[in-house]
């Protein structure tokens, strides 16, 4: 594996380790992403270990304060002074990353470390944007105006249940047993579970001891 004492090499196995983890984070599932993260960035520290890879020191905290800048420019609506210094440092950070003895000359091509910070840049803003835009989307359901509203039993309803509400399917219960295919009115909510009773009070005990 003579082929991670190139810097490069390292640098795009840590990038792409990043990128993998951050997926595996938004789309939890299998546990596959999560396994090819791991391996990857062990990949990426084996090498770093094994062939003493130097590290600037200096370039890691740049690239820290360029994923704090980046973090802002998330959050506000006008970011792109923001974005562009965050871009400035993470792109330095990741050129200078690892030392060459020589304060000046980069390890990483300044080209890939560019590409590679864009690229990824790009993928973690439509991610961040999305997150923020699903963290602040009020409910869509006005839960309280459910109260009082006419639905449908699609099931027997009493300790438990469905019903047909507003063209939506809602868990149900009733303090007297509801035969399916009644019509009910809301009454009440515990969450997501809605109280009902009988517009038909009389029927749906007759209907109930048959």
């Amino acid at each position: 594996m003579d082929f991670l004492q190139d810097p490069n090499v390292v640098y795009l196995l840590l990038a792409g380790g990043l990128v993998a983890a951050v997926i595996s984070l938004a789309t939890p599932g299998t546990g596959f992403l999560e396994i090819g993260a791991l391996f990857i960035l062990g990949v990426a520290g084996w090498g770093i270990v094994t062939y003493d890879l130097p590290i600037n020191w200096w370039a890691l905290v740049l690239l820290g304060a360029g994923a704090a800048l980046f973090f802002l420019s998330i959050r506000r609506q006008r970011a792109l002074p923001l974005l562009a210094a965050s871009v400035l440092a993470i792109v330095l950070g990741s050129a200078f990353l690892f030392s060459t003895g020589t304060w000046y000359a980069p390890a990483v091509n300044p080209l890939l470390a560019f590409t590679v910070s864009v690229l990824s840049g790009g993928f973690f803003w439509l991610v961040g944007r999305k997150a923020i835009e699903a963290f602040q989307t009020l409910p869509t359901h006005d839960l309280k105006g459910l109260v009082g509203l006419i639905g449908e039993a699609k099931s027997r309803i009493h300790n438990d249940g469905s019903v047909l509400v507003n063209s939506e399917l809602w868990s149900a219960w009733s303090d007297q047993p509801i035969p399916d295919g009644m019509r009910v009115r809301v009454v009440g909510r515990e969450g997501f579970s809605l109280k009902v009773e009988p517009i038909e009070p009389q029927l749906a005990e007759k209907k109930s001891e048959q």
